[in-house]
């Protein structure tokens, strides 16, 4: 299993960064646009536990993939967990962490993930998929610095 860890500093209130990442609205915006990503499911304004969010996405080699993630655990304004129902990975499991800090918001992803135990797998890991999960957060550290830095 691999784990990636990653922290950001946003200059923002705990509410604005509440309000914005607990809208799943917002995951197109910060998801790179190769990934032609597309929520599937209706959705309410803010999420809830138990709640299902269906997605159709090109992550590698234009190739379409269905991906099903259920919010598992939220705690208002300080955690949110997305787990995997569906989709091309064995384990899925992101924790989004916000806690306020001086002058902003320490936010703080842990993602869980394993594509399988599979030779092909351990292949495919090695040659893209650990690269194209470290670039996916890599453009959404780069796009919230974008969106949010200081003035």
């Amino acid at each position: 299993m691999k784990i990636l860890r990653q922290e950001q500093f946003l200059p923002m209130s705990l509410d604005e960064a509440w309000d914005f990442f607990s809208s799943p609205r917002n995951l197109n915006e910060i998801t790179p646009d190769d990934m032609v990503f597309e929520i599937l499911s209706d959705l309410p304004e803010k999420m809830y536990e138990g709640m299902f969010i269906r997605y159709r996405l090109k992550p590698m080699l234009n190739i379409p993939v269905q991906w099903c993630t259920e919010i598992t655990h939220i705690r208002d304004r300080a955690f949110f967990v997305d787990e995997q129902r569906k989709g091309p990975y064995s384990i899925w499991h992101h924790e989004h962490h916000f806690k306020a800090v001086d002058g902003g918001v320490l936010m703080t992803d842990i993602l869980h993930y394993d594509i399988g135990m599979s030779f092909l797998g351990w292949i495919a890991g090695h040659l893209f998929v650990h690269r194209k999960v470290k670039a996916i957060f890599d453009f959404r550290y780069q796009k919230l610095e974008q969106m949010f830095k200081s003035n």
